[in-house]
């Protein structure tokens, strides 16, 4: 019991994320890395490779009910004092996000002649997600206990999280079914190397008193953790190498689920771009090294306070435990992956080629120095969608360098400034993004910081217009 319990605490308190919005590389085709988050992007090179393990790297966290500063800052507040105003304005839908995500290999080539062709891409990432809420009656009760909440519900239903490690292989394929229209489809294998699932728990406590000293005290529980991979690493007799286990789990020894990316790219008209894209469709079935705790069942009591430290020989104790009692499962699960949706308008000007009025009979996004756009996010979560507005503004600077500033509202920030920076030496493409740069005149006080960084070698086109 006491083992799940901690696990339980561990996941929920301390956690949440999964892959969140990277409105700075949606959309910046200068970087191939975009068409991860649109298989169906207007990407123009030959061919591309990326630098093993630098090619994509990046990490995103946030918290939406608070920062590390209102826990952690050094203004001669006692640390207790300041979990209780943490907790006091916190709701229950606030959330802590944290995600990380590493390229081990990439690449991409154009098939077929330009006057007809497609886009083949490849690759294989480890992705490591989080996703929790703050169990915001629970805090109160651990903090404050119930004295004086008599008659108040405290819900077990605060209680929600998940947390995954992962690797994803991945091919997809991208053509011009017209002119003007791009359509691309991606399909993922997914390996996971460890999950922690707990999301549909109910239940509550409830203490009323009946006169001064007798108590009415009813708990309802509904609790369940699913865990695979996990376990063989809690038991005493484990004399392995966990990162060893890992890496082995990452080449498709985990447990498996497949995935689905699709995307378009339309052009009404030709500096006119309309793009969406929906991202991971898939889910992960769970069924090696699988433990799943509950903690179910119905407890009332009716006296003096009752003491469930253990260390009393009062039979409120044992029944307690035998009314609800902590079981392990070792059934299988599945856990679908975090939906993405994404859509994109897009106001091109300042042609390139010097011609405005060229009719060239190409629809090319890159042909236009500047551009102006819009776009739209949603990822599913266990409770209401996460959602995120990002307005931008890419420019061409040169031939080989590219730009993109971005301003973001979403649940963690309204102050949200992000700048990408792409740029090719030669074939080597190097890309540098960052997003939320007001925070970083104190990291601290930051509700949401995130980074990619990676390296490529990118093969140009002919046809390319720079």
């Amino acid at each position: 019991m006491r083992k799940c319990f901690s696990l339980l605490v561990l996941l929920l308190w301390c956690v949440s994320s999964f892959s969140q919005n990277k409105q700075i590389l949606y959309n910046f085709t200068s970087v191939p890395q975009s068409l991860l988050s649109n298989p169906g992007a207007d990407v123009k090179y030959k061919f591309y490779f990326g630098v093993p393990f630098l090619s994509g790297i990046s990490a995103n966290i946030g918290s939406s009910g608070f920062s590390a500063y209102d826990l952690f800052a050094n203004n001669g507040v006692d640390f207790n004092t300041k979990l209780r105003d943490v907790v006091a304005t916190a709701s229950r839908n606030d959330k802590m996000v944290i995600n990380e995500q590493i390229e081990i290999f990439n690449g991409g080539f154009k098939v077929g002649d330009w006057q007809d062709h497609g886009y083949v891409s490849f690759g294989m990432y480890q992705e490591f997600d989080f996703l929790g809420y703050v169990p915001k009656d629970l805090a109160v009760l651990a903090l404050y206990g119930n004295k004086d909440y008599l008659g108040k519900r405290f819900n077990l239903g605060d209680l929600s999280g998940r947390a995954e490690m992962l690797s994803v292989l991945h091919v997809g394929y991208n053509k011009n079914i017209k002119e003007n229209l791009i359509f691309g489809a991606r399909a993922k294998i997914y390996s996971s190397s460890f999950n922690a699932t707990s999301t549909h728990n109910s239940g509550f406590i409830y203490t009323a008193p009946d006169d001064t000293t007798v108590y009415k005290q009813i708990i309802y529980s509904n609790l369940e953790l699913n865990t695979s991979g996990i376990s063989q690493y809690t038991d005493d007799g484990y004399d392995g190498d966990p990162a060893a286990d890992f890496r082995k789990k990452m080449f498709l020894g985990g447990d498996l689920g497949l995935g689905f990316d699709a995307g378009i790219t339309y052009y009404p008209k030709k500096n006119i771009q309309v793009t969406a894209s929906v991202i991971d469709l898939g889910f992960v079935k769970h069924s090696k090294d699988v433990e799943s705790y509950t903690y179910k069942g119905f407890y009332e009591y009716k006296g003096v306070n009752p003491n469930f430290s253990g260390n009393t020989t009062d039979d409120a104790y044992r029944e307690f435990k035998e009314a609800i009692p902590v079981d392990t499962l070792y059934d299988k699960y599945t856990t679908w992956r975090p939906l993405k949706l994404n859509a994109s308008y897009q106001y091109s000007f300042d042609d390139g080629r010097g011609d405005e009025d060229c009719n060239c009979g190409a629809y090319e996004e890159t042909a236009y120095k500047n551009a102006v756009g819009a776009q739209f996010f949603m990822m599913t979560t266990p409770r209401s969608p996460l959602m995120a507005l990002t307005g931008y503004y890419r420019r061409n600077l040169f031939a080989n360098w590219h730009i993109k500033a971005t301003y973001t509202v979403d649940s963690f920030s309204y102050t949200n400034f992000g700048l990408g920076l792409s740029a090719n030496l030669g074939a080597f493409n190097m890309y540098l993004m960052a997003d939320n740069l007001l925070e970083y005149r104190d990291l601290s006080k930051a509700n949401s910081l995130s980074f990619q960084f990676g390296l490529n070698f990118v093969f140009k086109d002919n046809n390319d217009p720079y």
